[in-house]
This record gives C-alpha cells, structure tokens and sequence, in this order.
C-alpha cells in the first residue's frame, strides 16, 4: 500500500474511532454500537478499509499489545480492600462460573452449528471472557449497588486472562490430537502459563513498584515508562510461553494496585485516555476483516448459541457461584443478566481463527470470527438497553446522583446543608475538624471526620446518590485540592466553590494557581468570609418556589444586596448554579435558594 494511503487510513481509523465515542457520548448508547458498524461499513460494506493489507504482519502483534494494555489499565484499579465482602463471589464466578460457561457454550455450539466437539471447545472457552471496557460504561448507566458493581468490574478483569489461558489449552489439545503424550503435553502448557505469568508478573510489579514508591524515575516519564514495561513484559512472557502475557500483565497491575505507598493516580488517568484510542481502534479494525457472507451462513443457529449463552449459561453458572453468599435476591437476578462480551473475545477469537487455519487448515475456523461478534453485538445490545430498567425494577439500582458532598463544615455549610435538606437533597458533610463534624451531627448531617483526601476516604466516605461537590473549606489551596482530587469522580459543571479573599491580587493568584478549582458561587465581590459575617448578622439561607404569579424575572427585581441568590432547584431535584453558564432558566415549580439578609 502506498505511504500517502496507508497515512490516509490510520488517520482516517483514528478519527472515526473519536468520532463514534463522541457519537455513543451524545446518544447515551455503548459506544461498540458505533464503533462495530462503522468497521463494517469502512469494511465488508463499503471495501475501503482492508487491514491485513494495511498491517500486514504487524496487525496481531498489534492487537495482542493493545489487548495487554486494555487489561493492565483495567487490573492497576483492583485494588482487594474495595471488595466489599464478595471476594468469594469473585472467586467463584471466575472458576465455577467459567467452567459452567464453557461447558453450556461448547454443547451449544455443537449442537446448533454442528461444529466438531474440539472446536466448539475452543470457542466456548473463547466466550468465557466478559467486557471490561463494556462492564465500566454500563455500570456507570445503570448504577448498581456497590457490591453488584464491584463484582462485575473484579470479574470483567480477572476472567480475560482465564479465558485466554483456556483458549490457549483447548487450542494446544487441538493441535497435539492423536499424538503420543499429547494430554501431558498440554499439562505441561497450563502449568507453564500460571507458573510464567504468577512469576513475572510479580516479580515486575514489585520491581516497578519500588521503583515509583523511591522516586527513581521521573515524574514526567511515568506514563511512558509504564507504557513500556507493560509492552516489554507481555513481550518476555509470551517469548517464554504463548499467550502467558496477558495472565502477566493482570497480575502485575494487581500487585502494582496494592502496594503501599505507590502513586497511581497519574498513571492510571494516561492509561485511562490510551484505552480509549486501543479499543476504538481495535473494534474498527476487527469488524472491518470479517466477511459478510460468513454472518450469513450462520443463519439462525447463532441465534441459538446467543440464547444459550445469555439465558443458560450466565444464570446457571451465577447461581451456583453465589451459592452461600448475602447478596439479595434482586442483585443475584441482576448479576445474572449482566455479562457482556467486548474486545478481549473479538481479539482471542481473531487470533486463534487464525492459527487454526494455518496450522490446521480447518474450514470451519474463519466462522468464529462472525459467531464470536454475534455474542458480542446480542450480549452488548440487549444489556444495554434493558439492565438500567431491570436493576430498577429489582431495586437494586443506586439513587440518582442529586446529592452534595461538602467539604468544609463551615457555619455557611451547615446552613446550606440543613437547607439543602429541608429540600429533599441528600448532604454529605465531610471535615477533619471534630468539633465541626460534631456539630453537623447534631443538626441531623451524615458527617465524615477525616481528610477527604485521603485513603482512608476513598474506602469510608460513601459518595452513593452523591452528584455535586463543594468546597468550602477556609483555605483556598485545600478547596483546590479537593476539587482536583475529585474530579473524575464528578463532572466539571457540578464542582464548586467559594472565594476566601477579595483582593484582585490573590484572586489573579488564584486563578492561576488553581485551574481545577471549580465553578465559583456568588459574584467576584462575595467571599467565604461574607457571607458568614452575614449568618453572624441574622442572615439565613432561604428557598422560594416559583408560581405562575410568581416568576423568576420578578424574583430577580426584588433581589438585591439583602438576597443573594446562588442554587436554583428545578422539579426532578436536580441543582443548578446561578451565574455559573451555562445559566439555568428556572420557571414555574422551580424553587430558588439565596442568602437572606436578617
């Protein structure tokens, strides 16, 4: 392929790749919609895209890399004391659970398709795998309670490599059939995979681990550092033992996750950003080699297979993992419905197909390409648009995020969060000063006494239902702090804070100094100190609704120097900052919130 041609189509990958995540953005819909469909109009459809061509050699050491590095980023957040008591559910879904899901796959596969027993193995071992990079966006939709969620996301992570590894085996049996020793040969490829992969995977995050934790490297090259050790070991792995690499790479980022002492934060937020563009590009690529003609041929017994897999094989092998456990009846049926299939299968599927042909010469092995996104589109699909309803009908979805969490139980603080309360909003007041936790105690607050930037925070403070934060502390640097820290956690319009000083001075300092420092309430003149010399006066924090008699315009002519208008409540409980764009446009059954002169 030409220079110019092969820049075109990399550019051309790249940027639909963004452009189908903004897309799935804008809709509220999984983005692998998108992205699938456009790999297959760029592809089989439209003929512009054709990536063996445009690889070459290169394509699947690429999408083993990109795998490697999707799974890193997934483990290096698995952190053990966030399990909140299902560590033996996790435990059994990955062993239990998978063993039940390749069995009901594999005889599926056969029956329906009338695949060899040997390679419908290889494909149900393949469908063990779930989505890590689909399980995250579809949390965050369907907001299950923190143990549903925390199980998926520990199960999408660890299960990968498993169904890597269990492909690797079936494949390996395939191959050594009818030879001599063949089954201790294939013994001998699990142990070493576990043995290679438990080993340097360790051995790896422990040594990067203490090379962070010491500070030998440069704050600046950790990304790129990183970057390149996880290539580098997957590398070494797989150099020592075929498809070990992936079982390496989890394992290191777990062990990198519970290191003590070890800053991730940075580390995690560049991986985050990479994933993104890998997954976006691998989709367009996966789903631009397939043949249309092999989507047909299936016919309806991939529809069978789907069906198997969806309504047999994920509740039975839930139910009997969860055997014993304190998990309710709703969050068993939930955890029993979500399980959808992503890159890691299409990627495994690709590349065993692949070696089957060509060390084999099985016909039938270009087929489990188009089977295998036949699970990923039914799984992704009809999870998506059904588990926000079903977790709701269950009642084990979490409440909509309409809460504050504020930073700073300072007498304005108390005020606006007793009023806040008096409003439906649920508060959560967090401060390391015991005597202002004590205080918002006593008026009836749910308090956290502590740093609200700390470890201890991350595992105590229970943002649930929580959707806005402000930060209101005395000083201004630790409000910064604060809404830096948390600023993954909410969305940059739903992040404020108060100013402490007036002068211009400090305030040009401020605005320099601190770019993550939230949406500021009240106009430049306001402070922090203000308005508490208001309270000291007899001020009070107030809330007037709107009427048809009584609009916000009116309202507006009657507020002066004694009302200081600030939040404004519309009729579904959600908050919105006045002065802050983009401006609200309250009407009649909003409710208005202001600082009342006495």
């Amino acid at each position: 392929m030409h220079t110019t041609h092969t820049m075109i189509a990399v550019s051309g990958i790249l940027l639909l790749g963004m452009a189908c995540q903004w897309l799935a953005w804008r809709v509220k819909l999984p983005a692998i919609i998108f992205l699938l469909a456009c790999g297959m109009l760029v592809g089989p459809i439209g003929h512009w895209l054709h990536p063996d061509e445009l690889f070459g050699e290169l394509l699947f050491p690429f999408v083993s890399l990109a795998v490697a590095v999707i799974l890193f980023e997934g483990s290096i957040t698995l952190r053990f004391n966030r399990i909140p008591g299902v560590g033996g559910v996790i435990r059994n879904l990955v062993t239990i659970g998978v063993a039940v899901t390749w069995v009901v796959t594999t005889v599926a596969t056969h029956w329906l398709l009338d695949y060899p027993w040997d390679l419908s193995a290889l494909f149900g071992a393949i469908m063990v795998v779930t989505g890590p990079t689909v399980i995250a966006p579809m949390l965050r939709a369907v907001r299950p309670r923190e143990s549903v969620a925390a199980i998926l996301h520990w199960e999408g992570i660890l299960v990968d490599p498993i169904g890597a590894v269990l492909a690797l085996l079936v494949y390996k049996f395939i191959e050594v059939h009818g030879v001599e020793n063949g089954f201790i040969a294939t013994a001998i490829v699990m142990l070493k995979v576990v043995a290679i992969g438990l080993g340097i995977g360790v051995a790896a995050g422990w040594l990067f681990g203490t090379v962070l934790r010491k500070y030998w490297i440069p704050k600046y090259l950790h990304n790129v550092v990183t970057l390149a050790l996880v290539c580098g070991v997957f590398t070494a792995s797989n150099a020592l033992q075929a498809e070990s690499g992936l079982l390496t790479v989890t394992v290191m980022g777990i062990f990198l996750a519970n290191m003590r002492l070890v800053e991730l934060e940075d580390i995690l937020e560049f991986k985050e950003s990479l994933t993104l563009l890998l997954v976006s590009t691998l989709f367009i690529v996966l789903a631009a080699r397939m043949n249309l003609s092999g989507f047909l041929a299936l016919g309806w017994q991939a529809l069978g297979v789907f069906l198997a897999v969806q309504f047999i094989a994920r509740p039975v092998s839930v139910q009997l993992s969860i055997l014993g456990s304190k998990l309710s009846m709703g969050e068993r049926h939930l955890l029993a419905w979500i399980a959808p299939r992503g890159i890691v299968a299409a990627a495994i599927s690709a590349l065993f197909a692949l070696k089957l042909e060509q060390n084999t010469g099985n016909d039938l092995a270009s087929s489990l390409v188009p089977l295998s996104f036949c699970i990923i589109l039914g799984t992704i699909l009809l999870q998506s648009f059904t588990a926000g309803p079903i977790a709701r009908w269950l009642g084990v979805a979490e409440p909509e995020p309409k809460g504050f969490l504020i930073v700073g139980a300072t007498p304005f603080g108390l005020a606006l969060a007793g009023e806040l309360q008096k409003n439906g909003v649920f508060v959560q007041i967090a401060d390391q000063d015991w005597s202002a936790v004590r205080a918002a105690v006593m008026r009836g607050l749910q308090a956290y006494w502590g740093s609200p930037v700390s470890e201890d925070a991350d595992i105590n403070l229970n943002l649930t239902g929580i959707g806005y934060l402000l930060a209101i502390t005395p000083q201004s640097e630790r409000n910064a702090l604060v809404a830096h820290y948390y600023r993954t956690d909410f969305e940059p319009d739903k992040i404020f804070t108060i100013r402490n000083v007036q002068t211009n001075n400090v305030k040009s300092l401020e605005k320099t100094r601190f770019k993550y420092a939230g949406h500021y309430l009240f106009p430049d003149t306001v402070s922090l100190e203000n308005l508490e010399e208001l309270l000291r006066q007899g001020a009070k924090i107030t809330t007037t609704p709107l009427t048809p008699e009584f609009s916000y315009e009116q309202f507006q002519t009657q507020a002066d120097m004694k009302r200081l208008p600030f939040f404004a409540i519309d009729p579904n409980g959600y908050t919105h900052a006045l002065g802050v764009k983009p401006e609200p446009t309250p009407k009649a059954g909003w409710k208005i919130m202001a600082v009342t002169a006495g």
